[in-house]
């Protein structure tokens, strides 16, 4: 789980890909050369579940529970974010369904389906919100309450959604994720007052955390993916016209949610927000879910979340600096309901 304070860091301008979707290839690479199988496969796959609980452990010890409380306080913008990632986002991909089998595998179609029910990124939200000077405080609590959503939101859309096509969506993989996320999340919060002075002091512990659990889980899926054979569905022809329909997909909920927003009164800095934090899937609390909601069949189903990923950095990276040359403009009544920046982004 992304996280990030408000003296976000500006993404290079001049690199076209962000490093860590690098990493993320050259792990796949690594899993096709050299996939784990047999009792390797086992030791790899419980050690990124360890991995994947250890990091939601962290985050719970990281968030503040009074910072969440004050965060309520703009339940509008929360709210919408909310309607933005779970309701609009899940019909978008439902109406892909008539591109199946034409233009996508039904494989690729249920991973497609499975982006669209993740719950919205921290990390990249904030960073993007940041550089378009827009309301970096709702961005934290908007992209903090769609992660905790998402822990319960979204094993439950999938089961609803995806049934068991998806190759083991059902109440026992509803109630693993449970255990795997929210137990670790839970006891995080209650040794919070021993531990989280030690991760704000450490911040790198979270983020390597972080970026290992993801790179563990990547090497399992694809590892097992090749050791299943099941990669002659995604034929570089298939694979253009996924990049195609995820491109649309991300311009009609950029627009969706900027226009929306301001049809719905935000004020420019909320609407950003809004923005960035309503159009983004988090890389981090899909990986780990697909790999109980789908099998041994995870590795498709990450694909589109892994090519989605890095559009929308590459995508909002352009927009964010676009909106900081933006005139800046009065709050409107919403921004005046948010809890002041400095409240919301103590202890970060």
């Amino acid at each position: 789980m992304e996280q990030m304070n408000r003296r976000t860091p500006q993404l290079p301008s001049w690199l076209p890909i962000d490093p860590f979707i690098l990493t993320l290839i050259g792990t796949v690479v690594l899993a096709a050369l050299w996939p784990v199988s047999g009792s390797a496969a086992h030791v790899a796959s419980g050690a990124s579940t360890g991995a994947v609980a250890l990091l939601f452990f962290l985050y719970g010890a990281r968030l503040s529970t009074r910072e969440a409380l004050d965060g309520l306080r703009h339940w509008r913008l929360h709210v919408t974010v909310l309607v933005c990632t779970f309701v609009l986002f899940p019909l978008l991909g439902l109406a892909a369904r008539g591109l199946v089998p034409l233009v996508l595998t039904p494989d690729l179609f249920h991973g497609l389906l499975f982006l669209c029910l993740v719950p919205s990124t921290i990390q990249s939200s904030i960073a993007f919100t940041s550089i378009a000077r827009g309301n970096v405080p709702a961005a934290i609590c908007a992209g903090s309450f769609s992660s905790l959503a998402g822990i319960f939101v979204t094993p439950l859309l999938a089961a609803l959604l995806l049934g068991g096509s998806a190759g083991g969506v059902s109440v026992d993989s509803v109630l693993k994720i449970a255990l795997q996320l929210l137990v670790p999340f839970a006891c995080g919060q209650l040794l919070r007052r021993w531990v989280g002075g030690f991760l704000t002091r450490h911040r790198k512990v979270l983020r390597l955390v972080d970026r290992g659990s993801i790179l563990l889980v990547v090497y399992t899926a694809f590892s097992e993916g090749m050791v299943r054979g099941i990669w002659h569905q995604a034929s570089p022809a298939r694979l253009g016209a996924l990049l195609g329909v995820e491109a649309v997909l991300l311009a009609a909920m950029l627009a969706l949610s900027w226009y929306g927003a301001k049809r719905l009164g935000f004020g420019r800095g909320d609407r950003i927000a809004i923005q960035f934090a309503g159009s983004k899937k988090s890389l981090a609390a899909g990986l780990p879910m697909a790999s109980v909601l789908f099998g041994d069949r995870a590795a498709l189903a990450v694909l589109p979340l892994m090519l989605f990923h890095q559009m929308q950095l590459m995508v909002c990276a352009v927009i964010a600096r676009r909106r900081a040359r933006d005139p800046l403009e009065e709050p409107a009544p919403a921004d005046r309901g948010a809890a002041p920046p400095a409240v919301l982004t103590r202890g970060r």
